[in-house]
């Protein structure tokens, strides 16, 4: 999928594997994953291909490359078995659009109530667009992307569609 329509443009990345992950020692379970983790909310680090945001004060999420969805699974197997988690792959209950363009935080404003400008690149949030809960990652000034369960994906695709062709006639 992929729609143009300046200035914002919306494209479907490639699947990644996500998983959502709940422990009380981050720092154990980074050193066993190789990544650093975040322990304020709505930071988000990046090692390579590998990020991990850090949702809540024990909630973090991990997205990798779909070809390491099973290592990462393995890894964490691995590490539960000497400290108390929960990893739930959840790679097939969401999708990611990537948004972008000059105009990309007027197209977010329609539908989200949160000042997005005030987003720091690299960090990431759990909000509202609309009624459907979505998760937020700021990529670059002019870049996001935007992960949402896939049962919502019409809804919200309808909503931005909307929103693009009013943006492309200034409204």
């Amino acid at each position: 999928m992929s729609l143009t329509t300046a200035p914002a443009v919306i494209t479907e990345p490639a699947s990644t594997t996500r998983i959502s992950l709940r422990i009380i020692d981050p720092a154990a379970v980074g050193a066993g994953l190789g990544l650093a983790f975040p322990t304020k909310i709505g930071a988000r680090t990046v090692a390579g291909a590998r990020s991990v945001l850090c949702l809540g004060p024990d909630e973090w999420l991990v997205q990798a490359p779909e070809r390491e969805g099973e290592a990462m699974t393995e890894a964490l197997a691995a590490i539960g078995t000497t400290l108390p988690l929960s990893a739930v792959d959840i790679s097939d209950r969401e999708i990611t659009l990537a948004l972008s363009g000059p105009a990309v935080l007027d197209l977010l404003a329609i539908g989200c109530p949160r000042d997005l400008a005030q987003l720091p690149v690299g960090s990431g949030c759990r909000t509202l667009f609309d009624t459907v809960q979505v998760v937020l990652t700021r990529e670059a000034p002019d870049r996001f992307h935007l992960t949402v369960w896939r049962s919502f994906a019409p809804h919200l695709q309808a909503l931005l569609d909307i929103a693009l062709r009013e943006l492309a006639t200034g409204l």
